[in-house]
């Protein structure tokens, strides 16, 4: 799985966690469900300003929605 897929399980987890539906996350972004379900796909990559609006919207912080990265 790769990086962009990994973040989008954990944002989309995030949300569940704190039980929200898209459509309220995408509000408390500001941005459209599209958006929102793009980015739960991995079918959108997640800019630093839309990650820390999401991160926000969650009440968490921006390395908590970040997926580990192994260095070898």
């Amino acid at each position: 799985m790769d990086y962009q897929q990994q973040l989008a399980r954990r944002i989309r987890a995030f949300r569940k966690l704190k039980r929200l539906t898209q459509t309220e996350l995408a509000d408390s972004v500001g941005v459209s469900i599209a958006i929102i379900g793009a980015v739960e796909r991995g079918a959108r990559k997640v800019e630093s300003l839309l990650l820390g609006r999401i991160a926000e919207a969650l009440a968490v912080e921006q390395k908590d929605l970040l997926p580990p990265v192994a260095i070898s």
